[in-house]
């Protein structure tokens, strides 16, 4: 799929000419680039005030503290971990390099905090975590790689409305990465395996003071994987499913959603995965396999912990 390059929009550019324009966005040689913008924003810190900065904390959603206790995050965080001992915890860095979502995924650098020394802050770990998978299949071509994470995002664009939604927020992560097999096998089993981990945790966390109302699956094919679809279901036990079409372009053929609310017509997804082609874009390899999930569990703990 071509990608176009996003475009400056006008007022971005206005007052410093073309010429200045262009070596910013391509004429500097990265590290000359940082060294620029590191002077600029090192400058604009020393101009600040302290009644700025209290003022930025009070009122930028960027910076405000999170509204769930995190003695209550902890302790979720515990109980997921605990939930998904199969795949190996990894504490991911809070920076991602520059890219890691839009030069893979279908997604826009605007809804990406940009940090300097080319990276951005991490505001998905499942495609940082394609990354840290791409390096172990390439020194390991055989393995199976199962990584769990457990990471506080921020995101550009708009939170929606409602508790638990806010620009930094945390999501838990599972990603499951290894070379096909016949008839799509380790696909099949890898979203089966994750759909089972979610369910093992979400039964967990009903034990300790979280209720679920209604939890049932969603299963979504693009044409021609229907059968994968139905495979995929028939693994899974003790869930009412559903099959459906996938218009989504964001996943690679399979994406499942697991709604704890009835559905419909209110159901909500708090648990969202599906297969991706990320490690083909990263390796030039088209028998890998990449199948992530994530959780928002600061949306759990907001919504669904009882009192």
């Amino acid at each position: 799929m071509e990608r176009r390059q996003p475009s400056l929009r006008q007022w971005t550019a206005a007052g410093i000419g073309d010429a200045a324009r262009e070596a910013l966005v391509s004429g500097l040689a990265p590290s000359a680039l940082w060294s620029l913008l590191l002077e600029v924003l090192a400058r604009r810190a020393s101009a600040r005030a302290p009644a700025d900065l209290l003022r930025q904390w009070r009122d930028d959603p960027f910076t405000r503290p999170a509204s769930v206790d995190q003695r209550t995050l902890l302790a979720l965080d515990a109980i997921l971990h605990a939930a998904t001992e199969a795949f190996e915890a990894v504490e991911l860095s809070p920076l991602a390099p520059l890219g890691a979502c839009s030069a893979v995924a279908l997604g826009s650098q605007n809804r990406i905090v940009s940090a300097l020394r080319g990276t951005e802050v991490v505001a998905d770990p499942t495609n940082v975590l394609a990354l840290e998978c791409a390096r172990r299949l390439r020194e390991r071509p055989r393995e199976v790689v199962r990584l769990a994470t457990s990471h506080r995002c921020v995101r550009a664009q708009a939170a929606p409305k409602g508790p638990g939604f806010a620009q930094h927020f945390r999501l838990f992560c599972l990603a499951t990465a290894g070379r096909e097999q016949k008839d799509h096998g380790f696909l099949a089993a890898a979203v089966a395996e994750q759909i089972e981990t979610w369910q093992r945790a979400l039964a967990r966390l009903e034990l300790d003071g979280y209720h679920f109302p209604a939890c049932s699956l969603s299963v979504l094919a693009s044409p021609g994987r229907e059968r994968l679809a139905e495979r995929v279901c028939g693994l899974v036990h003790g869930l009412p499913v559903s099959q459906g079409r996938l218009e989504h372009a964001y996943y690679h053929g399979l994406r499942f959603t697991l709604f704890v609310e009835p559905t419909p017509p209110g159901g909500f997804g708090l648990i969202d995965g599906g297969a991706f082609d990320w490690l083909t874009r990263l390796t030039s390899d088209r028998r890998l396999v990449f199948v992530a999930s994530g959780m928002g569990s600061q949306l759990a703990a907001a919504r669904y912990r009882k009192g």
